[in-house]
């Protein structure tokens, strides 16, 4: 494998022996990619698409959990691709796991219309025009929406999927209603939702929600995930989760 570039670092995962390269100044992966990688891994997991993986933090750790998967890695950033592409490779995971560098708008016609039995996205939280945003172009595009919003990511989901398909997505809690609505747009039917609290009875910050495309209207409400004890310990399921 190739060396680290100048300003990156090794992280070890915490779990058989994964690792990901790093920046050690700039955007990296957070609790929700975590949350996410465990809340999405729920019925078929054939072929899976990642839709702007970043550091490849969500195949890596999926992977892991899902022997039998093989994923598609996407990404518009170059040097966030490469980066995950090392990462891959640092865990011996290139027969399974494949990094594009492209827009995910046009992932449909390179990797297949209707080929994904699911999809996985932790997108900007930042909605366009809501904030000033980074000058670094990787915290840009990883915290706010730029050209692409949320409908174009459900949108672009949708072609990659088969009919059942599932697309599993962490995003804020404020805007579950243009999420849901987003979902529902593409003919993306919103089956499990799981609002994340740091705290017991504070008001949510993280929505899990998936959808199955041509799905049923039937929604299920999962017990609300909550992170730290009083003392600011974490939860045992959050324990569980991160393997702390």
């Amino acid at each position: 494998m190739e060396g680290l570039r100048r300003g990156e670092r090794i992280d070890d995962l915490m779990r058989n022996g994964l690792r990901l390269i790093q920046l050690e100044e700039g955007f990296r992966f957070g609790t929700d990619s975590v949350l996410l990688a465990d809340f999405a891994i729920y019925g078929c997991m054939e072929r899976v698409a990642d839709l702007g993986t970043g550091s490849g933090i969500l195949p890596v750790l999926m992977a892991d959990a899902c022997p039998n998967a093989m994923f598609d890695a996407i990404e518009l950033d170059a040097a966030a691709a490469d980066r995950a592409r090392r990462s891959v490779a640092l865990n011996g995971l290139d027969a399974r796991i494949r990094v594009h560098c492209m827009d995910m708008r046009l992932a449909p016609g390179a990797l297949g219309y209707g080929a994904f039995s699911a999809c996985v996205c932790n997108p900007p939280y930042g909605k366009r025009g809501g904030a000033l945003t980074s000058e670094r172009q990787d915290i840009r595009l990883a915290r706010h929406e730029e050209e692409l919003s949320i409908e174009d990511i459900c949108a672009c989901a949708a072609r990659l999927l088969k009919n059942g398909g599932r697309f599993s997505v962490v995003f804020p809690a404020p805007r579950a209603n243009e999420l849901l609505r987003a979902m529902e747009s593409a003919r993306l039917a919103p089956k499990r939702v799981r609002l994340v609290e740091s705290f017991a009875g504070k008001p949510p910050k993280l929505l899990l929600a998936d959808a199955v495309k041509g799905g049923g209207s039937q929604l299920h409400w999962m017990p609300t995930l909550v992170l730290y004890e009083p003392d600011g310990s974490p939860t045992p399921e959050y324990r569980k989760i991160y393997r702390m």
